[in-house]
């Protein structure tokens, strides 16, 4: 039989295409508020990330998320990004 279809999707970065579940996922909902989606089911305007440590350095010093989304994104969000991942990498 067919073997399922992996989901992919293009990370914002690298502009490569990879798994879906491989990679972070950063919502814009309705009200504007923008977080990061550890469910990858919040309802909202999705943008993937890849774990690469260059393209989250990428992702802050070009701030991606704010053409992405186009309004500002506090840096925070950048911050939960990286601590995210370089905080997980340190384990």
């Amino acid at each position: 039989m067919s073997e399922k279809k992996v989901p992919l999707r293009m990370c914002l970065s690298c502009r490569e295409l990879k798994e879906k579940k491989a990679m972070l996922r950063v919502v814009k909902n309705a009200e504007g508020k923008i977080f990061i989606d550890f469910s990858s089911k919040a309802s909202g305007r999705g943008a993937y990330v890849c774990d690469n440590p260059d393209c989250i350095k990428k992702l802050r010093k070009q701030r991606i998320l704010n053409k992405v989304f186009s309004c500002a994104v506090e840096e925070e969000i950048y911050a939960a990004i990286e601590e995210e991942y370089f905080g997980k990498q340190q384990n």
